[in-house]
């Protein structure tokens, strides 16, 4: 049976939802915004988080009524069920793929709360061991970029790993310090952006110093454009991508075979969806690791658990949160994390 099949027909009982709002400032200088959905049933909740990044959408949110979802489902049921409810009933979203991570919210919170009510974890319903979940640390270089807090955080922890986004603005002391650490295992070029606060242009110049500098690091959403192309082809092996993976389809319709794929379960919308990608990358011997979105809740604890079951040893954009946290201080966990003999449901 493949993962989903055995999750599928898990009942689960909702005897009620509600909602909480988190805010909370990030080390990349912007403050973060998710809403947490909670399903309360047989004395326990399962909990799922929203992070979509517009604030917007979670104000409009906020003024709706809880989503009905009381009654018996299996989670099946439950996913075919979503397909006919709007979860943006106030308004549109900013974004069109913030349906999909306030479907994900949904879903894992279903399914959180259906393992609680078996009294297990996600790995013991799947029959699969977890195994500490080694992370690296994302974080920006800052305007004007400097790589301050790289060097500042390996003072402390020497063995820290790192995800980072190059832009056009680097420095060339900064490619030079950073590969002196060999610290960096991946460079997320957020080439495929269109529209968003992070969007990084398709820079040739970038591209060449990114892959000269990092010639063993994984290459996140490099662009296609006449000028890219050419650098960016024979990377391939080396190349992951995110932003515009949201299941099987669009792997198979990327520009190249890619070697790696970055798992942001939201990305999916659904827990079908999610796990059929996994399974298909096993099967195409692309390698996965784990991404985050600045979680501030459950839903943190969930790319953990994911990790732990499928990609535990891949450099995983999990780290705890107060690596994101500006008010945070050491001293911080250390990689790898290691999970719970006592964790249920979707916790880590």
């Amino acid at each position: 049976m493949s993962a989903y099949e055995r999750i599928a027909d898990l009942s689960v009982t909702i005897e009620s939802t509600a909602r909480r709002r988190y805010t909370g400032a990030t080390t990349s200088g912007f403050e973060r915004v998710t809403t947490e959905f909670r399903l309360a049933g047989d004395g326990v909740t399962g909990r799922g988080e929203d992070v979509t990044y517009d604030t917007a959408d979670h104000d409009a949110l906020a003024g709706t009524d809880p989503i009905d979802l009381e009654g018996e489902w299996t989670i099946d049921e439950l996913s075919t069920h979503l397909e006919s409810v709007d979860l943006f009933a106030a308004k549109p979203p900013e974004q069109e793929t913030s349906r999909n991570y306030r479907q994900w919210a949904v879903e894992s919170a279903a399914l959180d709360l259906a393992l609680r009510q078996r009294e297990e974890s996600l790995g013991e319903c799947l029959g699969i061991e977890p195994e500490p979940v080694r992370f690296v640390v994302s974080t920006r270089l800052g305007d004007p970029p400097t790589t301050e807090r790289v060097e500042e955080l390996l003072a402390l922890d020497d063995d820290l790993e790192f995800k980072l986004d190059p832009t056009p603005d680097w420095p060339e002391e900064a490619f030079v310090t950073l590969r002196e650490t060999d610290a960096v295992r991946i460079l997320d070029l957020k080439g495929w952006y269109e529209g968003t606060d992070v969007d990084v242009e398709a820079d040739p110049e970038l591209y060449r110093d990114v892959f000269a500098a990092f010639p063993t690091a994984i290459v996140e959403d490099a662009a296609f454009t006449p000028q890219t192309t050419p650098l960016v082809e024979p990377q391939a092996d080396r190349l992951a991508f995110d932003y515009p993976i949201d299941g099987v389809e669009s792997l198979e319709s990327l520009p190249v075979d890619p070697g790696w794929c970055n798992i942001k379960p939201s990305r999916f919308g659904t827990l079908e969806s999610l796990f059929e990608t996994i399974a298909y990358c096993q099967e195409e011997d692309i390698r996965l690791y784990g991404g985050g979105q600045f979680e501030l809740a459950s839903g943190r604890t969930a790319i953990q658990a994911l990790a732990a079951l499928w990609y535990p040893d891949a450099p995983n954009d999990a780290a705890p949160r107060p690596f994101n946290d500006p008010k945070a201080s050491p001293p911080y966990s250390r990689s790898p994390l290691r999970p719970s003999d006592d964790a249920v449901g979707f916790e880590y």
